[in-house]
């Protein structure tokens, strides 16, 4: 058993939309095949990943230095011990190699992205749902395939007024989502005030926002829109200020009793412990938000799981950053509170599995193998075309 190639390719995913830091008109992304010598009912098997949307593509990093560190290895020495599959974790140790301590920037993006295609490669190979295998590997072998997702949109655009901002959070409740978010801090706080009560009005009473502002308050600021948010009884206010000021993020706790979210831009189990130990986060009441997309994927994901244990934390209060199926699985596998998704942006490489509707904010997984991507027709012609 041994990978025969990997490959890469950096497709766009630009959209109009901005948030309160940047705009997504260039965005792309790294579409990964690790194609393999095993056959499974009379096709090759290859596994298939790509990274979450807010870090661009990383096909030099994938292209120059992590795939050749994994063509050069000894095929035996990426397997399991007992042989009969791909060894994840060494395949990590394999592509971390010659690589410093810290620096989780766009390295931790392009070692995800190679890990979810291996991943998904490991459970084809075992001919399961990457969910059960995690289960069986990592969890107590249970699994929940009835996973929460919210609908995140919300965005600035040219010529979105409240009313268009209302009829997109409309159409998300209409397909079954209870938990809507929108973006904040990306125009003045009277004018996000105004924002947020047009979205409130149009909610049902067992339907929630939750808003996000993407990092771009100083503390002052985060306190000023904390106080003007504390009334109305939000799933979440996300991300005020910088991802790695913890005494921000602290301060701001002794003044928004309500709950925070945070995490999506923190790359490793190291700057998560840090933000547990230093950070001022609940663990009763807060959310963290880490993506495996973009953070060294799931072999450093079990890492930071075990770390929040260990600090008395639930992985339920995890719902991750990102949209895909990775973190369904993950979700269904390992206890995860959720999932974000994006029911009208960043398509094909969102979403979920065709015919999987939303029904009171949950999904249910189908008992697809790997991680699913088949499942989705849109998303699997891509990958399809890169593996052909």
């Amino acid at each position: 058993m041994k990978i025969i190639e990997i490959r890469e390719v950096t497709k766009p995913i630009q959209s109009a939309i901005r948030n309160a830091y940047i705009d997504f008109s260039r965005m792309t992304l790294s579409l990964v095949a690790v194609v393999t010598d095993v056959m499974r009912e009379g096709q090759r098997v290859v596994g298939y990943g790509f990274n979450s949307n807010g870090r661009y593509g990383q096909g030099s990093l994938i292209r120059e230095r992590f795939v050749p560190r994994i063509m050069e290895a000894k095929p035996q020495a990426l397997l399991e011990d007992a042989g009969g599959n791909l060894d994840p974790h060494k395949i990590w140790k394999c592509m971390m190699s010659n690589e410093k301590p810290g620096g989780h920037g766009e390295r931790s993006v392009a070692v995800g992205t190679i890990d979810m295609a291996l991943w998904d490669a490991v459970a084809k190979i075992a001919g399961k749902p990457l969910f059960r295998l995690l289960a069986e590997r990592y969890g107590d072998g249970k699994v929940n395939k009835r996973i929460f997702v919210y609908a995140a949109g919300g965005y600035y655009y040219p010529g979105k007024d409240t009313e268009t901002l209302k009829r997109e959070m409309k159409s998300y409740t209409d397909r079954g989502y209870s938990v809507v978010k929108m973006k904040i801090g990306g125009a003045p706080l009277e004018e996000d005030v105004r924002r947020i009560e047009a979205v409130l009005s149009v909610l049902g009473p067992d339907q929630r926002l939750a808003v996000d502002a993407n990092g771009r308050f100083d503390l002052q600021t985060a306190i000023e829109y904390g106080d003007a948010l504390s009334s109305y009884n939000l799933f979440w206010y996300e991300e005020a200020g910088d991802p790695l000021d913890y005494v921000l993020q602290t301060e701001l706790a002794r003044h928004y009793p309500g709950p925070m979210a945070t995490g999506e831009n923190l790359f490793s189990m190291q700057d998560v412990r840090n933000l547990i130990r230093y950070g001022g986060m609940r663990p009763e009441i807060d959310w963290l938000q880490f993506d495996c997309a973009l953070s060294y994927g799931l072999v450093e994901y079990l890492r930071t799981l075990a770390m929040l244990r260990e600090h008395g934390w639930s992985p339920s209060r995890c719902i991750p950053h990102g949209g895909h199926q990775m973190s369904l699985n993950i979700a269904a596998g390992l206890g995860l509170g959720g999932n974000e998704s994006y029911p009208d942006l960043f398509q094909p490489y969102g979403g979920f599995p065709d015919g999987v509707n939303v029904e009171s904010g949950f999904i249910t997984l189908p008992e697809l193998v790997g991680i699913g991507f088949e499942g989705k027709a849109d998303l699997y012609r891509e990958m399809k075309a890169l593996a052909s």
